[in-house]
């Protein structure tokens, strides 16, 4: 398997249908979907999810819904669904996220032609479409290969969040007429929402086991393991995003403790 697509979800339900109708669609063909619910009520007994349950194996796509209980924080249900992957990469996908058809095929291509630890995709908010903001558009690409970078707080790579703000990586991408055809690598300080790990990278640089330290209630879980990545392999981003943002409430409501400060502390 060259991909597992990992889902984390809790009483999403209408989001994680809307998810997974467009992973049905994918044009690259060799991955699994697995998802790991937390919900008040199993979604795997849900009659919608049940009919695409039934669409991803008339495509042979495997599809797992487990349940992950008790509630342990996000970086627990990371793990979980880590431990489940069999795929050389792991796409972990937030369960409101909607992918164009290429998406995966695409991703799969910018890490094949790196020898680094991931490549993310920026989903947009579509809300933000004519909101434009020029002074946050800023943007560094990859003209070689992707090296390890030590992005440090207060620094000016630091600042390179700011492009993931609202439609910004969009605007940029059609102001520079970047394609799917000509993808662009870009450099980053993190990424959220759809990122490509590979799987052994990932595991032997502890994956998300650091749960452990953290409360349950926590936030920051990839910044933390894509930095401690990005040290070692390096990441990067990638344009045109064909990622789409449902723009629901966060169900991480209490951001008190961000993993990276909390353990670095």
């Amino acid at each position: 398997m060259k991909v597992s697509v990992l889902i984390p979800t809790y009483n999403r339900l209408t989001a994680l249908v809307a998810t997974l109708t467009a992973l049905t669609a994918q044009d690259f063909k060799d991955f699994e979907v697995i998802v790991a619910d937390q919900s008040d009520h199993f979604t795997g007994n849900d009659g919608v999810i049940q009919t695409l349950q039934r669409i991803f194996d008339l495509h042979q796509t495997p599809l797992k819904l487990l349940q992950n209980l008790p509630k342990k924080g996000i970086a627990q249900q990371r793990q979980f669904l880590l431990d489940q992957s069999t795929g050389e990469y792991s796409l972990y996908l937030d369960d409101d996220i909607i992918l164009e058809p290429d998406v995966i095929g695409r991703m799969v291509k910018a890490l094949d032609e790196e020898n680094c630890a991931f490549v993310g995709m920026m989903p947009i908010g579509l809300s933000y479409r004519d909101d434009f903001r020029p002074h946050q558009q800023q943007i560094e690409f990859w003209e070689e290969a992707v090296q390890p970078e030590n992005i440090q707080p207060n620094t000016p790579e630091w600042k390179r969040h700011h492009v993931h703000s609202a439609a910004n990586i969009m605007h940029i991408g059609q102001a520079l007429n970047i394609k799917p055809e000509n993808q662009q690598k870009y450099k980053i300080a993190w990424v959220g929402g759809c990122i490509l790990y590979d799987t052994q990278k990932l595991r032997d640089n502890g994956g998300f086991t650091f749960w452990e330290q953290l409360p349950e209630e926590h936030c920051g879980e990839e910044v933390y393991i894509q930095q401690k990545l990005m040290r070692k392999y390096g990441g990067f981003g990638l344009l045109p995003s064909g990622g789409y943002h449902l723009e629901l409430p966060t169900t991480l409501v209490n951001r008190e403790v961000n993993a990276p400060e909390f353990l670095k502390a």
